[in-house]
Parts: structure tokens; C-alpha cells; sequence
């Protein structure tokens, strides 16, 4: 399994918040039911955590409303030991 940073943003207005916090919840799913977010201070967006085998699975973690808009990250935790005996990967 590999961990993603899946980011969720939505519009900025009352009506906007409650509806995202309201499908969120009202899915059931665990991922979605605990995911954080940054409302209260001017971020628009929810945050999820997922274990998950790919970024397509990820994104089903979504309900479909959000997934065109969602960012999706794979998360990496680097040790000393990688920096010194690998070549990190790097986009320029």
C-alpha cells in the first residue's frame, strides 16, 4: 500500500462549506467522516490520509462530485540512509 494526501478544496461561501462538510459525512465512508479541514481558517478544503494500493483508488475515495477537483498526492518518507546511498527522484 502506498499513503496519499488527497486535497479537496471547495467554494468559499456558507452554503458551499456546509454542503462539502454535509456529503462528506453523509457518505458513511471512514476516510471521508474524519477527514480535516481548514474552514475556520480561510482554507476552503478538506484533507484525507489514505492507505490505499493506487491514486485511481484514491480518487474513488472521493464521492464523485469532488474527484475532478481534488489533488492527489503520493506521500514519501525519506531517511538519511536514502539520501546517501540512492538517487532521489526529482522533477525539474
Amino acid at each position: 500500500m502506498a499513503k496519499y494526501l488527497i486535497e479537496v478544496p471547495h467554494g468559499a461561501d456558507k452554503a458551499s462549506c456546509v454542503l462539502a462538510v454535509k456529503i462528506f459525512l453523509q457518505t458513511g465512508s471512514h476516510f471521508l467522516t474524519h477527514a480535516d479541514w481548514g474552514c475556520l481558517d480561510g482554507e476552503h478544503k478538506a484533507w484525507i490520509i489514505a492507505d490505499v494500493a493506487s491514486k485511481d483508488e484514491a480518487n474513488y475515495i472521493l464521492p464523485p462530485a469532488f474527484r475532478s477537483s481534488a489533488k492527489i498526492t503520493l506521500l514519501t518518507n525519506f531517511t538519511a540512509k536514502d539520501l546517501f546511498e540512492q538517487e532521489i527522484y526529482h522533477q525539474s
